[in-house]
């Protein structure tokens, strides 16, 4: 016991590597669980084998049963080590790749790594069965279901259209193709559950527990042919996924017990059968009984032909009934074709097939092939199903990224990609996303200014040109810490042509991000680009750009600002949201427009708008003392027309119309405040009123007319005015009216204390009185 826990203790996968506790898929005896390595974080897929599941039985046996199950059992566990220490020795881009080799687990099961595989193709057949029943899956979870990105829960995309069959189907020939020609391999088994459907679409060949030479064979191997005899008698005590599946089988193996590589390309064709029958089975039905398979092949009604459609409940594509399966499915080993003529067949003869052989060996290609390659592929992506887009091409084009000279045609097909998947938002973050921040935004560590890249600065233009998809397949957050450092690099670039179009850009990308990221990160970088600028074209892009950071717009039929009173329809698609606050635009932005020295009739035109969506936010007195007087500066510059003239004066007039209307509104509320007097006080000789000479008593007279009103009410005020009213009034000169009287005459006295209806006279009265 101890020994076993050493053993698992010192496993190689469980200490390096973090494997999930449930499968994800199973495949024959195996069970696939998703894996990553601790240091590196790369994905793995762990398969793994219960040694309880092959001598489940061998508790209720007698003891020589029980014998003979264990030495069957060991049997079969070195089987599967040979399965797996094969991977070990056949490296091909179509055979499944070993990354951890056969070690055994504490209860003397085995576990492999390798590379991270999505299903087998008899689990994809399995649950495509699953869905074509009548009630579609039953309410059961499936087991093709994986976590995304954001922790959400979602369904595998597992599609097994035509075009996935044909990629499939020649990838599986070209592995063929490399055992019988170069390893000397037969594969003697091959069905679904040997075929594995990798993170890329690819199908991967596997499952060589019983690969042997063939008769006769003289190539030097280390593999052990296989015993056929042996081979076919099925063990019942035994699952019937560790031994030869006869469904599958070869006749040259049951009724000829002949090891040939014809043999694989037979049960090739039997396979073909499978993936468009329903159920997604062979037409070959034995039982594992190996009488029952002699049976089947003794009538002509039994056997697979073109006469009777190959037995598939289905149509099977013509190209495969005509040419392909009558010299696949064909009782004679000499009268099948090879799986290299198999590769070369009418059924492979499009042009979707070929662009993806092509893509498969792009590296091999010169640099003029991989240009012409990619700049036609546009043209028939649109008619790849969506998962070999998603899966198959551009994971391929990604990984081509790394060839410099090909950048910009390669991102070009990458945005195509994206606009044509229903759900472009998980690709390209997971996979597009972190290739832009390594190709286009220098290392963290790296000092001094970087070398202009023209290449690279192409490739920022076909970025830049399709802002609007990256927009919409990030969050805001994702486009602010990864895409919103390159929008400031292609600000910042040394070529016009770049700092154009990522300040034509803003419109996009405004609205994903928020206030203070516009006002403290956005905004700074376009400042001192505008500032430093010595090219008129930037000067004035970089004023549009203001415009558009004011929350405006460079639409000439929407630049109406209503300061007229006819407000424009499209004013109300201005949005409030990213424009930046007042304080900026009082305070960085007319400074800037201000120290203009250039008297260019575009530049000024635009900073024209500018200061039309400053000065519908501004405040009075700084439209007054600082806009105005620079679009007085700029109306008088030398090369306007009469039409830009025009313009300017427009503004002026609508800006000085705007501070004379809130400056009189202020003004009047003042005089409300201040009451009637204020309205009177006219004569600048008045000065301030009744009291403009002093008071002799100290302004008792208020005093004491405050305090009658207090201690006497109404009639202690009215016979106090009545009192003083008299004592005006008395006496007069016979000869000189009271001009006091004389000037009130016309003037309707309000009911009040005396200090409100009454004014002082004037100096130039009191002089004629007194004269």
């Amino acid at each position: 016991m101890f020994s076993s826990a050493l053993k698992s203790f010192s496993s190689n996968i469980n200490s390096n590597y973090t494997v999930i506790s449930s499968p994800t898929s199973t495949s024959g005896p195996w069970k696939i669980h998703d894996g990553k390595k601790k240091s590196t974080g790369k994905a793995v897929s762990v398969f793994v084998l219960d040694r309880k599941s092959l001598d489940s039985h061998s508790g209720s046996l007698g003891r020589s049963s029980a014998a003979s199950m264990k030495r069957a059992t060991e049997e079969v566990v070195d089987r599967l080590k040979k399965e797996a220490s094969s991977l070990a020795r056949l490296r091909h881009p179509n055979i499944l790749e070993l990354v951890e080799p056969v070690e055994e687990t504490r209860n003397g099961g085995l576990q492999f790594a390798t590379e991270p595989v999505t299903a087998s193709l008899a689990g994809l057949l399995a649950e495509k069965d699953e869905e074509e029943r009548p009630g579609g899956r039953g309410g059961r979870s499936s087991r093709f279901v994986t976590e995304d990105s954001e922790g959400g829960r979602r369904r595998r995309e597992l599609e097994i259209d035509e075009l996935e069959i044909q990629k499939g189907l020649e990838q599986l020939s070209k592995a063929l193709e490399f055992l019988h020609d170069h390893a000397g391999l037969v594969h003697g088994n091959l069905t679904p559950d040997a075929v594995f459907i990798n993170a890329k679409s690819d199908w991967k060949i596997s499952g060589l527990s019983f690969s042997s030479p063939p008769d006769g064979s003289t190539k030097a191997t280390s593999v052990q042919p296989i015993n056929l005899s042996e081979a076919l008698n099925v063990d019942p005590r035994l699952p019937r996924s560790v031994q030869m599946d006869l469904d599958f089988c070869s006749p040259d193996f049951v009724l000829d017990s002949n090891l040939n590589v014809g043999a694989d390309m037979f049960s090739l064709g039997l396979l073909i059968i499978a993936l468009y029958n329903s159920p997604h089975i062979s037409p070959l039905q034995t039982n594992s009984s190996v009488s029952t398979y002699k049976r089947l092949f003794t009538s002509s009604s039994t056997i697979p032909s073109a006469g009777n459609s190959f037995l598939s409940s289905r149509p099977i594509p013509k190209d495969l009934t005509t040419s392909v399966l009558p010299r696949l499915i064909t009782r004679r080993p000499a009268q099948r074709m090879t799986a290299k003529e198999f590769q070369q067949s009418a059924y492979f003869d499009n042009i979707l097939i070929s662009t993806i052989r092509f893509l498969d060996s792009l590296p091999t290609k010169t640099p003029n092939e991989k240009a012409q390659f990619m700049r036609g592929l546009s043209r028939v992506l649109p008619s790849f199903p969506k998962s070999v887009l998603d899966k198959k091409v551009l994971p391929a084009l990604l990984e081509e990224m790394k060839d410099r000279e090909l950048l910009s045609l390669i991102l070009q097909n990458v945005f195509k990609i994206i606009e044509l998947l229903p759900s472009g938002r998980r690709p390209f973050t997971e996979k597009i996303m972190p290739r832009l921040r390594e190709i286009f935004l220098p290392p963290s560590n790296s000092k001094g200014p970087v070398e202009r890249d023209l290449v690279k600065e192409a490739g920022l233009m076909v970025l830049l040109e399709h802002i609007t998809e990256i927009k919409n397949n990030c969050s805001g957050k994702e486009f602010k810490d990864e895409i919103l450092p390159i929008i400031h690099l292609a600000i910042e670039s040394p070529t016009h042509s770049i700092v154009d179009a990522s300040l034509r850009s803003l419109p996009i990308v405004l609205p994903v991000l928020d206030f203070s990221t516009i006002k403290n990160e956005l905004f700074p970088v376009i400042a001192s680009v505008f500032s430093k600028t010595s090219s008129l074209g930037i000067k004035v892009r970089g004023l549009e750009a203001f415009v558009i950071l004011c929350g405006g717009t460079n639409d000439p039929a929407a630049n109406n600002d209503g300061l007229d009173g006819i407000m424009n329809a499209n004013a109300s698609k201005k949005s409030s949201s990213t424009a930046l606050d007042k304080y900026t635009m009082q305070e960085k932005i007319v400074p800037l427009i201000r120290a203009i020295k250039t008297k260019e009739p575009a530049v000024a035109v635009a900073a024209l708008n500018v200061l039309r969506q400053v000065g519908g936010v501004a405040d009075a007195d700084f439209v007054a003392m600082d806009i105005l007087p620079v679009l007085w500066s700029m109306s008088l510059g030398p090369l306007l027309n009469l039409k830009q003239f025009q313009s300017f004066i427009e503004l002026i007039k609508s800006l000085s119309s705007r501070v004379e209307a809130e400056q009189t509104k202020k003004l009047q509320e003042l005089s409300g405040a201040n009451g009637s007097s204020a309205a009177q006080n006219d004569d600048f000789m008045s000065f301030g009123g009744t009291n403009a000479f002093g008071s002799t008593n100290g302004g008792a007279e208020g005093g004491e007319i405050d305090f009658e009103r207090l201690v006497k009410g109404n009639a202690g005020i009215s016979e106090s005015t009545n009192s003083m009213d008299a004592g005006w009034d008395a006496a007069p000169h016979p000869q000189h009216p009271n001009p006091l009287e004389t000037r009130t005459q016309n003037q309707q006295r309000s009911p009040g204390p005396p200090q409100v209806q009454r004014h002082l006279p004037s100096i130039r009265t009191i002089t004629q009185w007194g004269h």
